[in-house]
């Protein structure tokens, strides 16, 4: 991080209002001079607490894991929600390692399997659309792709002027670049130009710019931008997975081949091809997963709130 970026941080830092804030990024930093393993296991029973506390959320992710996997008896569907938040709370050190670490303790964890054909688009001028999805493991694992080839990150502004500036310099300091999710055109320029840039479509975003296609056996609004994104900015689509090594402190990185014919035309065909390249991911790692999101909000005409207390009862066990 330069010295102007430490300055405007620490001026932030400084203000009544974002001490919160700052004694959790000091606590923090602190603790990422911890062994990893102890790290991990502090996030760990960190997210196991939160799966306690958190009802609300704890609520959101059954919901969602009865959706996904009605065929998994209800231990094994606990045992999911129980785990993912669990994975949730290493990321948090994850994130940290991320930001803050240096190379040299963290290459040594990480095989990466299908980077030629990153390396391949590079060298044909092309962008690439590299896709992805929320995993717990996503950010340190765009960390170690940054490694090996150059990659605009995408982020989302936080209200929060000091958690912003963090995150930003975090992540600003390892990528060629970063890019705010609403800034359509700079996403598009960054592509033109050539650049491999991260994108992860697997979020509700409601009824506009999406259409209802299958995810994991339910009816899922789904971004069509990943269309638009890859033909706008004459771009090829990468699919990208980053996956922690069950009890092992490792990760696999997987890079499919390009995607072909794509985009086809057809946005319901596009945003089903997409949903299956992600599932067909979760269901090697589902606890890696972020379920606490609302994946399924918004329903199609109909359809009740399956996150309401009825959408709840309703809900297959």
């Amino acid at each position: 991080m330069s010295q102007p970026q430490n300055k405007s941080t620490l001026r932030l830092a400084l203000k009544p209002r974002y001490w919160p804030a700052a004694a959790g990024f000091l606590i923090l930093r602190l603790l990422i001079l911890l062994p990893i393993t102890l790290q991990f296991a502090i996030g760990k029973w960190g997210g196991h607490a939160f799966y306690l506390l958190a009802k609300r959320r704890r609520h959101i992710a059954e919901v969602n894991i009865n959706l996904c996997f009605p065929k998994l008896n209800q231990k094994q569907k606990q045992r999911i929600v129980r785990e993912s938040f669990e994975s949730a709370g290493i990321s948090v050190f994850e994130t940290a390692l991320s930001w803050w670490a240096g190379d040299a303790r963290l290459q040594s964890r990480v095989t990466i399997k299908g980077i030629e054909h990153i390396i391949s688009a590079i060298e044909q001028g092309k962008g690439v659309l590299l896709l992805s999805a929320h995993m717990t493991c996503l950010e340190i694992g765009c960390r170690f792709l940054t490694m090996r080839v150059p990659t605009y990150n995408m982020y989302k502004r936080q209200r929060n002027a000091l958690i912003n500036k963090v995150i930003t310099d975090g992540r600003k300091k390892h990528a060629k670049g970063i890019i705010e999710r609403r800034d359509v055109r700079g996403f598009i320029r960054a592509l033109k130009q050539g650049n491999v840039c991260w994108y992860a479509p697997d979020q509700d975003f409601g009824r506009q710019n999406s259409v209802f296609a299958p995810f994991m056996g339910v009816a899922t609004s789904t971004l069509t931008a990943t269309s638009r994104l890859a033909t706008v900015g004459d771009a090829v689509v990468i699919p990208y997975f980053p996956k922690r090594r069950r009890n092992e402190i490792a990760y696999d990185i997987t890079v499919l081949p390009p995607l072909e014919n794509f985009p086809s035309g057809d946005d319901v065909r596009d945003a089903t091809l997409i949903n299956e390249l992600i599932a067909e991911q979760i269901i090697l790692a589902p606890e890696q997963y972020l379920w606490g999101h609302r994946r399924f909000k918004t329903r199609p005409e109909g359809e009740a709130d399956v996150y309401g207390k009825k959408g709840a009862k309703k809900t297959p066990a």
